[in-house]
């Protein structure tokens, strides 16, 4: 078997790509069912997040190649278009980038415990849909058990620069006293939780949720003191709101220009704050080019990001040693486990030609037959059918040229060349 993965993520490609390839919530588990009937997989498992979409895969050959093709024409995308964005690591390397990310090594920012929750719905969606097996059972199992590693005897997790964290820093740039700001949270998932909090910590005292499902929205608000409401009311909110902070999976923009423009009118060049955290993207990116709107995304929070943490080298360098360590000890039992099973295939093979050839022996000497001649007769058959595959493969690889093969073969029977 072989584990492969495919991916795109933030250092690869821009939002306006990563969005195009990302996988709603509920469009993740058909996208499984899809992939899993199209191609020829064991085993599969697909991570989409804000930040990437990585598929995992257990084929008896390498399928990277079809699985891309595959995420592109599922995702209605020309294949060219974002060929040179795909990312694509094969056995150790899929481990230990598996293991990176899932560590927060990976992350946006880095040392971050978001995608570690991810990571777990990542291979519960593959089980509920049925495409989980052994070796990405395994592999889901040291993945979290090495993140979780990793977060204990390194710093990596510690005084992390976090979404909500930056948020506050670019409101305390744009408002002098945040206690006299309105923000409206759209979304009430966790992002908008975390968020929330830190923006409340800081004084924030006018919060409102806008969700589509009421009662969850109504959850959040309760948690942080504010107001909820729906979806529809957002309009009716803007003109009196300093910070939008958007983070829903809606396949549409939730906030378009003509509301923005129509709620910049009762505001007398009071800005507003606007951060677009979801994928697709929740506004209308022509918002940008408003007076007095100051719009940032998931991009230019990678920039804030580059410009402004100095990354923990001592912790990072301490997780790589950590991660090399366990995707060597997971390579190490996954041979051992494939090696074992190919040996058991092997012998029954054999074993099942050596029992039909005795029996027909046996069957034969019953019926008085000379048993010199049988003897000769098993053997003769013995030796045929068990070679009969091996010569037909190996004629093949030395017409194809393919010298790996017929190497393999000499070591294997410990054969050697007339010229030896």
């Amino acid at each position: 078997m072989y584990l492969s993965l495919v991916g795109i993520n933030h250092n690869t490609a821009p939002i306006n790509i990563r969005e195009k390839i990302a996988f709603t919530e509920s469009g993740l588990k058909s996208g499984l069912k899809n992939l899993f009937q199209a191609e020829e997989l064991e085993e599969l498992a697909i991570l989409s997040t804000c930040n990437r979409t990585e598929i995992f895969s257990v084929s008896r050959n390498s399928a990277t190649s079809d699985i891309k093709k595959w995420l592109a024409s599922y995702q209605n995308i020309d294949y060219q278009q974002i060929s040179n964005a795909f990312y694509t690591k094969d056995e150790k390397e899929a481990v230990m980038h598996s293991m990176r990310v899932a560590s927060g090594l990976d992350s946006l920012i880095m040392g971050e415990s978001q995608i570690l929750g991810q990571f777990k719905d990542c291979f519960d969606n593959a089980k509920i849909v049925g495409t989980l097996g052994p070796e990405l059972t395994h592999l889901s199992q040291t993945v979290f058990r090495t993140a979780k590693l990793i977060r204990a005897e390194t710093k990596i997790g510690e005084k992390s620069v976090s979404l909500g964290s930056l948020t506050v820093t670019l409101a305390n740039q744009l408002f002098s006293k945040l206690s006299k700001c309105k923000i409206l949270l759209v979304g009430a998932g966790e992002i908008s939780e975390l968020i929330g909090k830190h923006l409340k910590s800081a004084g924030i005292k006018q919060i409102v949720i806008a969700n589509r499902t009421v009662k969850k929205g109504a959850a959040l608000a309760n948690n942080l003191n504010g107001l909820s409401i729906s979806l529809d009311k957002i309009v009716t909110e803007l003109p009196s709101t300093d910070i939008v902070i958007c983070s829903t999976s809606s396949p549409l923009p939730i906030i378009g220009k003509g509301a923005v423009e129509r709620a910049l009118r009762n505001k007398k060049h009071r800005p507003i704050l606007m951060i677009d955290l979801g994928l697709p993207r929740n506004i209308e990116p022509e918002v940008g080019s408003l007076r007095d709107i100051y719009l940032y995304g998931l991009d230019d929070y990678k920039e804030i990001i580059n410009q402004n943490i100095s990354i923990k080298e001592k912790a990072a360098a301490n997780a790589e040693e950590i991660i090399k360590y366990q995707a060597g000890n997971y390579i190490s039992r996954e041979e051992t486990k494939r090696n074992s099973q190919l040996l058991i295939e092997f012998r029954n093979l054999h074993n099942s030609i050596k029992d039909i050839e005795t029996q027909k022996a046996i069957s034969r000497l019953g019926k008085g037959d000379d048993p010199k001649e049988v003897v000769i007769n098993l053997a003769n058959q013995l030796t045929n059918k068990m070679i009969h595959e091996p010569s037909l493969n190996l004629k093949a690889a030395s017409t194809k040229k393919e010298w790996d093969i017929v190497e393999a073969a000499v070591q294997l029977y410990g054969l050697k060349n007339k010229d030896e």
